[in-house]
């Protein structure tokens, strides 16, 4: 009787056995420790508030790197330890050299987030354009013989957000929101790209969040994030964090 019992038990044995196999993995690769190098300079910023953006994150640690010398680190050897860079810079200059570490860095699968002013960087490099998949324009631009005008900020704005994709990873579980912060106006946005937010705030562009890749590797941009308001807010928060996840492939 005992052994005929546990025979018919048994199949239903493997399979919890499988079951909770199954959702130890997903758990523990969603708590997996990443380590981010956190790029900075260019442009100022309030720095305890933004790190502790980072600090919040409880399966994060980050490094901070700071411009000019961060262009350095896309190399195989500097970057070995980054799971994920996510840019804040602001930066114009960049050498042939490290154009060429940056595209490796890419073709090679290292996930990228650019948050708010980090896609103003490069403006004579277009093919940071074709890497972000958008373009603020600081100077009136003619481009395939179209003129473009400068683009625009304002700050201290209340913003409606939409999520116009929420079942990609990066806005899974977010509604929409508003958020104190600063709009952009007037910049590009390739039609490549998958869009995750938008606004019909006045004075901004329409898409304010989206997702894409490059080379081997996931890209995402967030042009929310100018100050204090942006980083303590739990929606920005959530989005920061599940990009991060999402371009780790997490």
């Amino acid at each position: 009787m005992k052994n005929h019992t546990f025979g018919s038990l048994y199949p239903f044995s493997l399979l919890l056995i499988f079951v909770l196999f199954t959702l130890i993995s997903c758990q523990s690769t969603k708590t997996k420790k990443m380590n981010i190098f956190v790029i900075t300079g260019g442009h100022e910023f309030e720095r305890q508030p933004f790190f502790g953006l980072f600090d919040s994150f409880p399966n994060i640690t980050y490094t901070e790197l700071q411009q000019p010398d961060a262009n350095n680190y896309y190399t195989p050897e500097k970057s070995k330890n980054a799971d994920v860079f996510v840019f804040y810079d602001m930066v114009q200059e960049i050498s042939e050299p490290q154009k060429a570490a940056f595209l490796d860095l890419l073709e090679k699968g290292k996930g990228m987030v650019f948050l708010h002013h980090a896609f103003i960087s490069y403006q004579d490099w277009p093919e940071f354009e074709k890497v972000t998949g958008g373009k603020y324009y600081l100077q009136a631009t003619v481009k395939d013989g179209q003129e473009i005008p400068a683009s625009t900020y304002k700050h201290d704005v209340d913003i409606d957000v939409s999520v116009v994709n929420p079942d990609h990873p990066v806005t899974k579980g977010q509604q929409d929101f508003t958020i104190h912060d600063e709009v952009y106006g007037g910049y590009t946005v390739l039609p490549e790209v998958t869009p995750l937010l938008t606004t019909n705030h006045p004075e901004s562009s329409e898409i304010l969040a989206w997702a894409k890749t490059y080379g081997h590797s996931r890209i995402v941009v967030l042009q929310s994030g100018h100050d204090k308001f942006a980083y303590a807010d739990p929606n920005y928060r959530r989005l920061v964090r599940q990009a991060i996840e999402w371009v780790a492939g997490i």
